[in-house]
């Protein structure tokens, strides 16, 4: 009796104690940094503006909106995300008899919607560095910030077991909404790029209140740390990585290249553009996915 009495005292403090609020502050610190990076390497520098401007010109030769009218249906996406993820909070919700998840999930999108907003049109502007665009800010992107927040909440209403999976096919989904509206000339990579920091650091400070407020929604049933974890979280970290490189190497060689033929008259800046949408979506998918799992507690 005294063991079980010692095992039932010890077990809440075991399921909070890998509840570290330091790492999701850091992690939101840096997604934040992240954003502000975003914004002023490719906004407020003649390069920057050159590269992202060049990547959306390219984007109206490779997939022009009338000749692609598939792409069309690609629009949709984040309207009907905010569906997608309403329905899933409230059955979640249902399930599981708790209103507090689902708050916060609701508020942590609401609040990278906000922000989005803010940014764009109140606090951050588009200086004239000689480059030919439009003379208005568009960064971050608010279509890319709805869809994204929206899986984002999804996640965070997901239980521990089932939340790898959310992190990878919620990235999924938020890298086509972003390249959708890069496909379709609405915005360009970095105006995408950011918004996926933009509801990375909020989605960061609300799993935070998430895992501080209803530990017991954060635990792990017994056994619930399966080679799926791994395989969700390791798609998303491979997926990321490879496509950053790719961008990396692909900017590399339009700026500084000597010349391959085959490359010759290909629209470089667009696929940098493109891999860097999809290395940005998976990676933060992976953070979420990584930071989360270790930080549920054991049942």
């Amino acid at each position: 009796m005294d063991t079980r009495n010692l095992l039932s005292k010890r077990a809440p403090a075991r399921r909070r104690a890998g509840h570290n609020p330091a790492l999701f502050l850091f992690a939101a610190l840096i997604t934040a940094a992240c954003a502000a990076l975003t914004y002023f390497g490719f906004v407020r520098t003649t390069t920057g503006q050159l590269a992202d401007e060049s990547a959306w010109r390219e984007a109206e030769v490779v997939a022009p909106a009338t000749r692609v009218p598939a792409l069309e249906v690609l629009d949709n996406l984040p309207l009907l995300s905010v569906f997608i993820a309403l329905a899933v909070i409230v059955a979640v919700s249902i399930a599981r008899k708790r209103l507090a998840p689902a708050i916060i999930a609701v508020a942590a999108m609401a609040a990278a919607n906000l922000a989005t907003q803010l940014l764009k049109n109140l606090l951050l502007d588009r200086p004239d560095r000689g480059v030919i665009t439009l003379d208005f800010n568009s960064l971050p992107s608010g279509h890319t910030t709805l869809a994204a927040s929206a899986m984002a909440a999804i996640f965070l209403v997901a239980s521990p077991r089932w939340r790898p999976a959310a992190a990878a096919l919620g990235g999924t989904y938020a890298v086509l909404a972003g390249a959708a509206t890069f496909f379709n000339l609405w915005h360009r990579p970095a105006d995408v790029v950011a918004a996926f920091f933009v509801v990375a650091t909020c989605t960061l400070l609300g799993g935070l209140v998430m895992l501080r407020t209803n530990p017991d929604w954060n635990t792990w049933p017994a056994g619930g740390r399966t080679t799926g974890t791994r395989f969700w979280t390791g798609i998303c970290v491979l997926l990321g990585t490879l496509a950053l490189a790719t961008a990396a190497a692909v900017y590399a060689y339009a700026r500084w290249g000597n010349g391959i033929a085959v490359l010759d008259g290909s629209p470089l800046y667009f696929w940098c553009g493109l891999a860097l949408i999809i290395g940005v979506g998976y990676s933060l998918a992976a953070l979420g996915s990584l930071l989360f799992s270790q930080q549920a507690g054991d049942r």
